[in-house]
């Protein structure tokens, strides 16, 4: 029995008795879209999938370290917070209906609520193809062509500015030295420009700080040992990375557009900090020993009073730790209780904030696929069906 496949038994024989570890689970997932491309494509991804699987690197729930000087182009000093003016918030009442029943709010639809441009990349590994181009859509529109990425990194990273002129993404080759290097370019593919190598592709993966200047992002060491959290200025000569102090034990960074709050998932939970990586507070109701778990958020509320993820009971296959962007609930940060949303019965699918506080909503009902404009009082404004050629695709952002 070789090494690797004796580690991933003993892995998954100690998931049975032990929290998750979200590092080694979101490095199995590279094994796993790694293996699909494989399929489509070539057997090169498998060298690719052996070198992730060697740099695994276990985590304990919560536990988080002081983090030594890095090397290379760096400011120690804190990072503020960026500042963007809030958008008037209208009052919300909670929930707690999981499937998302009607809101009981009498209030009037709030004024001013319209669809911004959404960006899709494809939803799975297995789409058969290399390199994929993003899409973007405006409702009322025609979808339009976009960068063209690697199908792997498309699916297990790409981020879009929130102006939407831009995107990041880390892509990783396939020799068991190489490690990750962070790009961005312009959205249509072109000015691709590396930032910096030793980036983190599936857990802490590029996210942009609302200004569209700034990216969190992770690294991940060539020996498999240690990692840390940074903010990268995209528009600096040198590609200044401000470093967090600590060490968030933790993955899928999500950044409110008020710029003072990051959302990551632990263990089986949420955790909130603030832009020094400072520890702020727990998601309630989210936890590896309690009734609910979630390995998976997509979207945070401007104000960061919500929270649009994937959440699982105790017991259920929690599956790849991988990024997922499909949504299931929506969740008040404070209370943890559940946000009701107009679906009308349909399926929910994928539930992004927009900065004023509304939510493009994405459902299926039977063989169509629709958007719905959801305002920040939980009322419907507005749904459209999606053109078919995004019928295999997912949300990435909606910008605007």
């Amino acid at each position: 029995m070789n090494q690797d496949r004796l580690r991933l038994d003993l892995a998954g024989l100690a998931e049975e008795v032990t929290p998750v570890d979200l590092r080694d689970r979101a490095l199995r997932t590279s094994r796993r879209l790694g293996i699909q491309r494989a399929v489509a494509t070539s057997a090169a991804a498998l060298v690719l999938l052996a070198a992730a699987t060697g740099t695994a690197l276990a985590i304990r729930p919560d536990a988080e370290g002081p983090v030594p000087a890095p090397a290379g182009p760096s400011v120690t000093g804190t990072w503020p917070p960026v500042e963007v003016t809030p958008t008037p918030q209208p009052s919300r009442a909670p929930s707690t209906d999981p499937s998302g029943s009607p809101s009981t709010d009498s209030g009037a639809p709030a004024a001013g609520a319209t669809f911004g441009r959404l960006y899709y990349g494809p939803a799975d590994g297995s789409a058969g193809s290399s390199t994929v181009r993003l899409r973007s859509w405006r409702p009322g529109g025609q979808p339009a062509s976009l960068a063209p990425l690697p199908a792997i990194w498309a699916l297990s990273n790409a981020s879009v500015s929130p102006d939407g002129r831009r995107i990041a993404w880390v892509e990783r080759g396939f020799d068991a030295k190489d490690v990750g290097t962070l790009y961005v370019s312009d959205i249509d593919g072109s000015n691709k420009q590396p930032m910096l190598s030793d980036a983190d592709e599936y857990c802490v993966t590029p996210t942009w700080s609302p200004d569209s200047r700034h990216l969190l992002f992770g690294t991940m060491q060539a020996n498999g040992g240690y990692d840390r959290v940074g903010v990268l200025d995209t528009r600096s000569d040198r590609h200044t990375v401000q470093w967090w102090s600590s060490r968030p034990q933790a993955c899928h960074a999500i950044w409110s557009a008020d710029g003072r709050t990051i959302a990551m998932n632990t263990d089986a939970g949420v955790a909130l900090y603030d832009t020094t990586g400072g520890k702020q507070r727990s998601v309630p109701g989210l936890s590896a020993a309690g009734a609910w778990q979630s390995h998976h958020v997509t979207s945070l509320a401007p104000d960061a009073t919500r929270i649009a993820l994937f959440r699982i009971r105790k017991g259920e296959d929690a599956g790849d730790v991988g990024r997922l962007l499909r949504v299931n609930a929506v969740l008040e940060t404070a209370t943890g209780k559940v946000v009701d949303l107009p679906l009308g019965g349909r399926e929910l699918e994928q539930v992004f904030f927009q900065a004023d506080g509304s939510m493009v909503v994405r459902v299926k009902d039977g063989g169509r696929v629709l958007v719905l404009l959801v305002d920040a009082n939980g009322r419907k404004v507005a749904e459209q069906p999606e053109p078919a050629v995004l019928r295999d695709a997912q949300l990435i952002a909606v910008v605007g």
